[in-house]
């Protein structure tokens, strides 16, 4: 990673001589992005430069670069990690109309200082023929001690987990979270490693029977390259649970401009792209997300899943219950 930072570094430096460009550091790793960031090009003239890395490689980089810094745009995945970058105070509030009126308000900073641009949903995994599905219910259930031994899911460092936690303390209080995160270590088939396909790939083998995973990588596993995915996931059906008061758990992939960007109307041009239909078209269709923009279809494969209602806990109360969520988990002894 430490390469691909340092070459991605090169490129960028020596494309900051053109006059007409926007320098984005991402942490999303998708074709589609790479697609959009060319169709962007093509239809604006404005030159996309791009510097990948994890959240908090990126964060530290741009503290560090300080005013110095070429970056015009951070996108990460995350309501945690967008609210980190604001509390860093690497945001700028950004006025567009387009951004107001495309991206709904509980999807969006409440100080317009980061934006979403996808959606997805943090959901359980069932092995087909197992019957487990007829137990499934809300997420508060999964801290049953009925499901002992079945729960598969990543560890307590990963911000999906951490943004879960955070909507159940929106939705219970501390004391409530911490017993629910207790119950469900308790219920774990085995202590937390891998990703979120290596937790639907155990229970498809048998490690298990109910996986909690973000929905998107469940369409990312479909026909692909690395065929223990691909029929990993032949076996498995998502479960869409709710919490008792509420829908079901909403996550986004969002970005924001930075304080310091060079190339400030540019980076506003291109999170209105990110924003319009076309792109979130791409979005829903080649990356299996959720669109942000009401009116635009989701791809027919996450369609077949079936309908949902969403959460109504605003994303902005996700990120403030971060530290919160990090400190119950430890309390928990999740791992």
């Amino acid at each position: 990673m430490f390469k691909k930072l340092v070459l991605s570094s090169l490129v960028l430096t020596s494309s900051l001589i053109g006059a007409s460009e926007v320098n984005i550091y991402s942490t999303r790793h998708y074709d589609t992005d790479k697609k959009l960031f060319k169709m962007f090009e093509e239809k604006t003239g404005i030159k996309v430069n791009v510097v990948k890395a994890k959240a908090s490689a990126l964060i530290n980089r741009i503290k560090n670069e300080g005013e110095k810094s070429p970056a015009d745009i951070l996108i990460t995945a995350d309501a945690a990690r967008l609210y980190k970058a604001k509390s860093e105070g690497l945001f700028q509030t950004i006025n567009s109309d387009v951004l107001m009126n495309n991206i709904p308000s509980e999807l969006r900073d409440e100080d317009k200082q980061w934006f979403g641009l996808t959606k997805r949903s943090r959901v359980t995994v069932y092995k087909i023929g197992t019957g487990i599905e007829n137990e499934l219910s809300t997420y508060e259930d999964l801290a049953n001690p009925k499901f002992n031994g079945m729960i598969m899911v990543r560890s307590s460092n990963n911000a999906y987990n951490q943004s879960l936690l955070a909507a159940i303390i929106a939705h219970h209080g501390e004391e409530y979270a911490l017993k629910w995160a207790k119950g469900v270590v308790a219920n774990m088939a085995m202590q937390p490693k891998g990703n979120d396909r290596y937790q639907v790939k155990a229970i498809a083998n048998g490690v298990g029977k109910i996986a909690i995973a973000n929905t998107y990588y469940i369409g990312k596993m479909v026909d692909n390259k690395d065929k223990s995915e691909a029929q990993a996931v032949k076996k498995v059906k998502i479960f869409f649970p709710k919490f008792e008061n509420g829908g079901t758990h909403i996550n986004i992939s969002g970005a924001g401009v930075i304080k310091t960007a060079p190339n400030k109307e540019n980076a506003i041009k291109f999170l209105e792209y990110m924003a319009s239909e076309e792109a979130q078209k791409l979005f829903a269709e080649g990356n299996f997300e959720y669109p942000v923009l009401k009116g635009v279809k989701t791809s027919e494969l996450v369609s077949s899943w079936g309908d949902f209602q969403e959460d109504n806990i605003s994303i902005n109360t996700l990120g403030k219950n971060n530290a919160k969520a990090v400190k119950i988990f430890d309390l928990a002894g999740w791992k």
